[in-house]
C-alpha cells in the first residue's frame, strides 16, 4: 500500500500545484452557487500539496488519507457542476461527456481508497 499511496500522494501533489499554475482553468469548474472562487481553488489546492507531500514521504498517513478523504468529499459538487453543465478543465477545448461522467464515478472508489489510508 504504501508505494500506491506515493503514487496517490504525487497525483495529489501535482493536481495541487497546477490549482496555482493555472487558476483560472480551476475556477471555471466551481459551481456558481460557492462563493470566493479563487480563494476555494488556493485552499483546494494547498490542501491537495500538503496531503500529496505527507503521502509522498510517507509521514503522517493517516491524517493525510483522512484529510483527503474530507477534501474528495468537499470537490465533488464540482466534478458533477462540471459533468451536469459539459464543461471541461480547459476553455475552447472539446467537451468529452463520457470522461466528465467516468470522472464523477471515479471520485468514489478514490475517496475509499482515502479512507483506506486513513484507517491503516
Amino acid at each position: 500500500m504504501t508505494f500506491l499511496s506515493r503514487v496517490y500522494g504525487a497525483f495529489m501533489g501535482f493536481a495541487g500545484i497546477m490549482h496555482f499554475k493555472k487558476p483560472k482553468m480551476f475556477m471555471r469548474i466551481v459551481p456558481p452557487f460557492l462563493p470566493f472562487k479563487k480563494m476555494l481553488v488556493i485552499v483546494s489546492g494547498i490542501a491537495e500539496v500538503l496531503i500529496g507531500f505527507l503521502l509522498v514521504i510517507n509521514k503522517g498517513s493517516r491524517i493525510a488519507g483522512k484529510m483527503l478523504t474530507w477534501l474528495l468529499l468537499a470537490v465533488w459538487p464540482a466534478n458533477v457542476y462540471m459533468a451536469i453543465q459539459n464543461k471541461p478543465l480547459k476553455k475552447g477545448q472539446k467537451p468529452m461527456p463520457v470522461l466528465l461522467w467516468l470522472r464523477v464515478l471515479l471520485q468514489w472508489p478514490m475517496i475509499q481508497w482515502a479512507r483506506k489510508i486513513g484507517n491503516k
